[in-house]
């Protein structure tokens, strides 16, 4: 019987380190170059409720926004562009009126922004309510 000579095993082991070290001076790198900067939006949540109503308070130009964006002014069926010239309307005969935009969770938030902003321009007191029953007018 003949004997097998064992050879060794040639493995290649590979060296690590330089690689981490290259991997870790990145990090360092990016993490001091980083800049960090909070962004602000529109805050989208009512405020809390008041816990008595005003005495004196304004009639209120309801504008609702439904699911399928479809614009209501005072129950009113209208589109977003003729919005403000209903609005004005009311506020010749009311003119202490303010405006509450009461959107539904689905509609487009670019409705809510235009709306918002033509009555903010305008200097109509304006204030958003969430409408969470799902359903508009």
């Amino acid at each position: 019987m003949r004997r097998r000579k064992n050879k060794p095993n040639d493995s290649a082991d590979v060296n690590m380190t330089p690689m981490l070290d290259i991997v870790f001076i990145l990090l360092i790198f990016f993490i001091v170059t980083a800049t960090f900067l909070q962004e602000e939006g529109i805050d989208m949540r009512p405020p809390p409720p008041a816990e008595t109503p005003p005495q004196d308070a304004a009639p209120v130009i309801l504008v609702q926004i439904t699911d399928t964006n479809a614009v209501f002014v005072n129950q009113d069926r209208t589109t977003p562009d003729r919005v403000m010239a209903a609005v004005s309307r009311i506020r010749a005969e009311q003119p202490n009126s303010a405006v509450l935009i009461q959107p539904n969770d689905e509609a487009h938030h670019g409705i809510i922004v235009q709306l918002w902003d033509e009555m903010q321009a305008n200097g109509i007191p304006v204030s958003l309510n969430r409408d969470r029953s799902g359903g508009g007018s």
